[in-house]
């Protein structure tokens, strides 16, 4: 079985690659950027192009679609739609004549925007940013190609939280390195859930899925235990080895600081790092489930406290 990666070149793809690598199993690497762990891997594919997309996609193959716009604050709005969406179309375009029977696509829990907690696989869509409404839509496209052969197609859709891992520079990485410097403050009380994934683990359940029949599968991913933002935090010290004091910032000063950004970004045309959606963001539980899961025989490698450790002594230590 040939595996194609779209977007393999990326944090999640590179990691899966090296997964696939180690168990002997075919696959190429899909992307506009070389990918530098696996050069004799790469195809350079544009998913905006059909002519390349059909030229590179293989009969029969595999498709694990990764290809995406992250960021929540890319400044062309077009570049979500167009990579996350028409991508999605171009891909299922293809499939069809391609005679591909699985497709696994890597989307987000932000489809389900600001949700409650626990929100598992049945929780509203309800996304507030347009990478979330994007992800949606790009499902919906996805969903549309397998209803068309439902006894035949393979449709798995995995819903991580925030990825963090070994070479990744995130929202998570950025928090080590605050901590690490002695500068960081918190806001709000830190008594909210923030839910993760280890890339380690995600790339492992992706794994996992090649080997589902047909029909839709579609999984929220979050790792265990989850931690409240204080816990977090704490952890994080520990396994950096720091004894520092947290210093907290009232919820709404920190908002008026990130309101003030806010301006001063549209004013000057620059982005920073700070922002109301990020502060906002960060006080506000992101507390999500899998009803379907724990379901299944897949065990991660790695409890997130682990992942945790693993992490930071690689790029830390």
């Amino acid at each position: 079985m040939l595996i194609q990666i779209l977007g393999g070149s990326g944090f999640i793809g590179s990691h899966l690659c090296e997964l696939l690598n180690k168990k002997k199993k075919k696959f190429d690497v899909l992307d506009i950027n070389k990918s530098f762990f696996f050069p004799r891997n790469f195809i350079y594919t544009d998913i905006l192009n059909l002519k390349i997309l059909k030229k590179n996609i293989k009969n029969n193959s595999t498709i694990i679609n990764l290809a995406a716009i992250h960021s929540d604050n890319h400044n062309n709005i077009k570049d979500y739609y167009n990579t996350n969406v028409q991508g999605a179309k171009n891909i299922c375009l293809i499939a069809k004549k391609k005679n591909i029977k699985k497709i696994i696509f890597v989307s987000s829990v932000a489809v389900y925007g600001f949700a409650e907690k626990f929100c598992d696989e049945n929780g509203k869509i309800n996304p507030y940013n347009h990478y979330g409404r994007s992800k949606f839509l790009a499902e919906k496209v996805y969903l549309s190609w397998q209803s068309k052969m439902p006894l035949k197609r393979s449709l798995v859709i995995i819903r991580p939280t925030v990825v963090f891992g070994e070479r990744n520079r995130g929202n998570v990485y950025s928090l080590f390195k605050q901590i690490n410097s002695n500068f960081f403050f918190m806001i709000g009380n830190g008594l909210n859930i923030k839910s993760l994934a280890y890339v380690g683990n995600v790339t492992s359940f992706i794994n996992y899925c090649l080997n589902f029949k047909n029909g839709v599968h579609i999984f929220n991913y979050v790792d265990k235990p989850q931690l409240l933002m204080n816990e977090l935090v704490k952890s994080i010290k520990l396994y950096l080895n720091k004894d520092i004091k947290t210093i907290k910032i009232p919820y709404l000063v920190a908002l008026v600081i990130g309101l003030i950004c806010d301006i001063i970004s549209k004013i000057f045309k620059k982005k920073l790092n700070i922002s109301h959606l990020r502060i906002k963001k960060f006080v506000t539980n992101s507390c999500y489930t899998s009803k379907y899961l724990n379901n299944l025989k897949f065990k991660p490698n790695y409890n997130l406290r682990q992942a945790l450790k693993k992490t930071i002594n690689h790029e830390f230590k």
